[in-house]
């Protein structure tokens, strides 16, 4: 008998997040599904269905239907949580700077090569940024010998500040 994932809404990062979180979670993990299986199931990018997840993306209600489907949680218990009247928020999740070791890498990542990335997106694009809200990013495993490599792809518009 295999026993039934749980996941403490008291314990960080879930404790800022909407009750319902937690039970997408042990519904995932009570299902053995990945996010690219669930993201297929409802035509998403799977970091965008993680992102949802963890509050930081906002599901249209056909969106949170797909999910509840999947999962096999009730619709009205999802949409009644994180329906039309919920927003996320984004980037107010866990300490800062993070102290899990996958995030603080990420995080430790931009500092160390945050204003060599800068100054190269300003030699080829000019003065602006690249944005989070227009951006795709992609996680592939990339084999090698000395180990499998990890492969972040941050795929931004390029949004050139305005003069006025």
């Amino acid at each position: 008998m295999s026993q039934a994932a749980t996941v403490s809404s008291n314990n960080l990062p879930y404790a800022d997040l909407p009750p319902i979180v937690a039970a997408l979670f042990e519904a995932k993990a009570k299902k053995g599904l990945s996010f690219e299986a669930i993201s297929k199931a409802i035509g998403r990018d799977e970091i965008w269905v993680a992102a949802a997840f963890y509050g930081q993306a906002k599901m249209s209600p056909e969106e949170l239907e797909a999910v509840a489907k999947v999962l096999d949680i009730p619709t009205a218990s999802v949409q009644s949580e994180l329906g039309s009247h919920w927003w996320p928020n984004r980037g107010g999740l866990g300490p800062m700077p993070p102290t899990d070791p996958v995030l603080y890498r990420l995080y430790e990542s931009v500092l160390v090569y945050g204003h060599a990335i800068k100054a190269v997106v300003h030699e080829k694009f000019g003065d602006g940024i690249m944005s989070m809200i227009d951006c795709k990013v992609n996680v592939t495993k990339k084999p090698d010998p000395k180990g499998d490599r990890v492969v972040l792809t941050f795929d931004g518009k390029f949004l050139p500040y305005a003069k006025w």
